[in-house]
């Protein structure tokens, strides 16, 4: 089979001009591209291609999304902390009138354990949250619970919120609001950045459904440096017409795109194109070295080992391969926080990578060869 070909622009506008032209015959565009590639400014880029004389056809969500809301968190009383709303913006457009409470509540309960009100005078949501009362002294072992009001929600039940609050706005879309009559595309980046896989599992589902109702009605755009909702989606939309692309940006700053249209795009694969990525350019952090270890585990999960250990067994250094995995892959790292590893451990780290490789041959991303 020959392998796909690989796609070169110069510049985003020609590229956005490539994903709308795609849009011509199909319903769903899928982009996986790694982080700082440029799927934000992709995204902004496709939503002002779509300006003319004052119209627009595009309804997004990305970072810029998140920034329509703020906190206020009433730093005099600390008692009022409510999370405000820029309702000038066309995100907004027939909120008020529209009431979507109860839409949005429909996709929050299926996420997260807390309420909300909206005040449309004000423009501000609060947040509530059913707690156990912490002066209650149960006879029984039945414990009691009391509401707690103008709470401030975690930044990952915010962007939940958020998020839900945008699906409720999508199902306006699908539905044939008169107030959204002039969406055309959605164009929805990275919208579960800081999700667990479950819930990323969850919301690429719910979301799939969504967006199969209304192919009719949108076509939508799904870029995320995230693998496994990626192929959540593209698992859920198989059967639809799309197209599904890699999306990395090159050293002399041209966009390049690969279909992987032929070859399904595996979790696994992509962390290790990642990991692969990180040690030719020498940008590797402690969090790598939990993902590398995540990725012996799957392998000796598939070859029947009761250990991660023996996927590195008959290889040089293996013992001190395994001791410096177990070691270095204990830490709390976090990918949000990224910290650089000092050289010895860089050097270990390119090693025990190299040295799986060698004995695992997978077929990485063409486009992490060039």
């Amino acid at each position: 089979m020959s392998k796909p070909k690989i796609y070169t622009y110069k510049t985003l506008s020609r590229l956005v001009n490539r994903i709308r032209d795609d849009l011509t015959t199909q319903d769903f565009v899928l982009l996986f591209a790694y982080n700082g590639t440029g799927k934000t400014r992709l995204s902004m880029a496709f939503k002002e291609k779509g300006k003319k004389n004052g119209n627009r056809d595009t309804l997004y969500f990305n970072a810029f999304t998140e920034d329509l809301f703020y906190w206020d968190n009433d730093l005099e009383n600390d008692t009022e902390r409510v999370l405000n709303i820029k309702s000038d913006s066309n995100f907004f457009n027939g909120f008020r009138e529209l009431a979507l409470e109860e839409k949005i509540f429909k996709y929050l309960e299926r996420y997260a354990d807390f309420d909300f009100k909206i005040d449309y005078e004000k423009w501000k949501v609060s947040f509530s949250k059913q707690v156990r009362n912490p002066r209650f002294h149960p006879k029984n072992d039945e414990p009691e619970y009391i509401i707690k009001d103008n709470i401030k929600v975690s930044r990952g039940e915010e962007n939940i919120f958020i998020w839900c609050v945008f699906l409720a706005i999508t199902e306006l879309v699908i539905d044939g609001d008169e107030t959204y009559n002039w969406v055309k595309y959605l164009y929805i980046d990275d919208p579960i950045s800081s999700l667990d896989d479950n819930n990323a599992i969850a919301i690429a589902s719910d979301l799939s459904k969504l967006l199969k109702k209304g192919k009719d009605k949108v076509k939508t755009i799904i870029s995320t440096h995230h693998s496994l909702f990626f192929n959540v989606m593209c698992n859920e939309l198989k059967n639809f017409n799309h197209n599904r692309y890699f999306l990395h940006k090159a050293k002399d700053e041209k966009y390049k795109l690969q279909k992987t249209n032929d070859t399904p795009f595996f979790h696994h694969v992509a962390i290790l194109s990642e990991l692969k990525r990180v040690s030719i350019s020498d940008d590797i952090n402690t969090y790598h070295f939990n993902s590398l270890r995540s990725i012996l585990e799957k392998t000796a999960t598939f070859f029947g080992y009761d250990d991660f250990g023996k996927c590195i067994h008959g290889i040089e250094d293996d013992v001190l391969y395994e001791r410096a995995l177990n070691l270095l892959s204990h830490g709390k790292y976090s990918i949000y926080e990224p910290v650089q590893m000092n050289d010895d451990n860089k050097k270990l780290f390119k090693n025990i990578l190299n040295a799986f490789l060698d004995k695992y041959t997978f077929e990485l991303p063409e486009l992490l060869k060039e």
